[in-house]
C-alpha cells in the first residue's frame, strides 16, 4: 500500500529535526509530558500518528513496520528534512529500526526508549495469548501495562493509561500491529550499522531489560549506547519525563557538541 500523508504536530523551531514515534499503546500524545521541557532551540520534533492511532486512526493498511517506516520516509519529505535523528518507543522503536534499513544515509542518531530490537520480540503462549486478547479487552491493556512497569504504579494513572489507549486507536490495527512489532526480525538489515545508537531502559521493566538490550540492540549496532533509568518502567515518557528527555537531548545534541554518552 502507498505511504499516506501522515497526521503530526511540530514541537520547536530548532535545526536538527527528529521525529519521534509512539508505541503501541498510544498515539503521538506518547509524548505529551516531554513537550513543555524539550529544547526548541536545538530541535524541531515531529510527532507523528501511525496508522490506526490518533487522527490517524481510520487510515487504513497493513499495519506493519515496514509500511510505517515508509509514511515516516514520506513525512521527512514533506517536511524538507534531508537527514534527521529518530526517537522511538517500545513498537515505535522497531518502526524507526525500520527506516534506518530503509534510508540509513538519511538518520543522524537513533534512540529507542524500551524499544522493541529489529530481531523482534518472542512470546511465551501465555504472553501472547495476553496481547492477542488486548485489542479487544481493556482488562488485559491494564495487566500489560502494570506488569511492564513493575506494578508499583497507582490505579488511578493505570486506568488513565488503559482510557487513552482505548481511546487512540483501533482494536483490528492494534491487534495487527502486534503481528508485525513482535514477529519480524529484519536485524541483518541493520546490523553493524555504526551511527549513534542508544537505547533507553527502565529498570522496572521485566521485559526490555538491560540484559536483553545487550543481547539485542547493543548487538546489532556497532555505535550502540544504553542507559537505565532507575526509576521508570517501560513508559519512562509518563513514568520519568524530566530524566528521559535529558538523557535523548543529551545524546542528540552530541552531534554539536562532539561528545556521545559512554556505552
Amino acid at each position: 500500500m502507498a505511504p499516506i500523508p501522515l497526521p503530526h504536530s511540530l514541537h520547536g523551531s530548532g535545526p536538527h529535526g527528529v521525529l519521534a514515534v509512539h508505541g503501541w499503546f498510544a498515539d503521538r500524545s506518547d509524548y505529551d509530558s516531554l513537550l513543555p521541557d524539550i529544547d526548541g532551540r536545538t530541535f524541531t520534533y515531529a510527532l507523528p500518528d501511525l496508522r490506526g492511532y490518533g487522527e490517524a486512526r481510520d487510515a487504513q493498511g497493513a499495519y506493519t513496520t515496514s509500511e510505517g517506516a515508509a509514511d515516516l520516509l514520506g513525512l521527512a519529505d514533506r517536511l524538507g528534512w534531508e537527514t534527521f535523528s529518530l526517537v522511538g518507543h517500545s513498537m515505535g522503536g522497531s518502526v524507526v529500526q525500520r527506516v534506518l534499513a530503509a534510508a540509513p544515509e538519511r538518520v543522524r542518531r537513533i534512540v529507542g526508549i524500551s524499544p522493541v530490537p529489529a530481531s523482534g520480540l518472542e512470546l511465551s503462549p501465555e504472553q501472547w495469548e495476553l496481547f492477542t486478547s488486548a485489542a479487544k479487552q481493556p482488562a488485559s491493556r491494564r495487566v500489560i501495562i502494570d506488569f511492564t512497569t513493575g506494578s508499583v504504579r497507582p490505579d488511578a494513572w493505570l486506568d488513565r493509561m488503559v482510557e487513552r489507549s482505548l481511546a487512540r486507536s483501533d482494536a483490528k490495527a492494534f491487534r495487527a500491529w502486534l503481528d508485525s512489532w513482535a514477529g519480524d526480525d529484519f536485524h541483518t538489515e541493520v546490523a553493524g550499522a555504526t551511527l549513534p545508537a542508544l537505547a533507553v531502559a527502565g529498570a522496572l521493566d521485566p521485559v526490555i531489560t538491560t540484559d536483553f538490550l545487550h543481547e539485542t540492540w547493543l548487538r546489532h549496532y556497532a555505535g550502540a549506547a544504553l542507559v537505565e533509568l532507575p526509576c521508570a518502567g517501560h513508559y519512562a515518557m509518563d513514568e520519568t519525563p524530566l530524566q528521559l528527555i535529558r538523557t535523548i537531548e543529551d545524546f542528540l545534541r552530541a552531534d554539536e557538541s562532539g561528545e556521545d554518552l559512554p556505552a
